[in-house]
């Protein structure tokens, strides 16, 4: 499936970390609650907000397509992902968290698509590979993208992406993603950037709610059969803001 091969289910590690916080975290509240750089100790969260993020509003996420692996065995490539030499789109240096004495409950992504984007993420799939003991197939040396990520909007030239915005269930509509989003979207003002982009599922209203009011605006639609399919959205909106 364009660069992404089998994924070797004897490497699988489990998101038990993810897990244990969610449970020390049920019905906590966001007194304590800080904004700050995720760092590779925060692999494993990372994971599971990337996947989180993926699956939105529906129950199977662009991942679990792309990778066609149980949950635990994407966690693992996503927390793998996350720590790789070189950043990209899904390194953890692209991301903030907000964090409680438990751990992290919330975090996005932002980044320059030019040097972070899908370009830089493609040069880092071998080392994921090699770390998972799992050879680059021909099809992943050629290069083309997964079915799947064909309706993915492309970036405007010159914006600033806000990508995976995920929240634990219990520190959902407490407010932590309006800080976090004010925040990102600073450090892509103070970066020169004078646009902001983020993608979101058609039909994810919600989230489309929420964007608008820190200033978004629907900008277009990526419909594709194929995407439908396989999640059951009809495709991506782009949305747009000016910084």
């Amino acid at each position: 499936m364009g660069q992404w091969p089998y994924l070797c289910h004897c490497c699988a590690g489990t998101n038990q970390g993810a897990q244990e916080r969610m449970n020390r975290t049920k019905g906590a509240g966001t007194r304590d609650l800080r904004i700050r750089e995720a760092t590779p100790d925060d692999a494993a969260f990372l994971a599971w907000l990337i996947l989180t993020a993926g699956r939105a509003h529906v129950k199977r996420g662009i991942w679990e397509v792309i990778l066609n692996e149980p949950e635990d065995d994407c966690l693992h490539f996503l927390r793998l992902l996350a720590v790789t030499s070189a950043p990209h789109l899904f390194h953890y240096s692209c991301y903030l968290l907000a964090e409680t004495e438990a751990g992290p409950v919330s975090g996005l992504g932002g980044y320059d698509p030019s040097a972070h984007g899908y370009r830089a993420l493609q040069k880092m799939l071998p080392e994921v590979y090699r770390r998972l003991g799992t050879s680059v197939t021909d099809e992943m040396a050629a290069g083309g993208p997964p079915r799947i990520t064909e309706c993915i909007p492309p970036s405007i030239e010159g914006v600033w992406v806000v990508d995976s915005v995920a929240t634990l269930p219990a520190f959902r509509r407490k407010g932590i993603v309006d800080r976090l989003l004010d925040d990102i979207l600073d450090i892509g003002r103070h970066k020169g950037f004078s646009q902001a982009q983020i993608s979101i599922y058609i039909g994810n209203t919600p989230a489309q709610r929420a964007y608008e009011k820190h200033g978004f605006r629907l900008l277009d639609e990526w419909r594709d059969s194929y995407f439908e399919r396989e999640l059951g959205s009809p495709g991506m909106a782009r949305m747009v803001r000016d910084l």
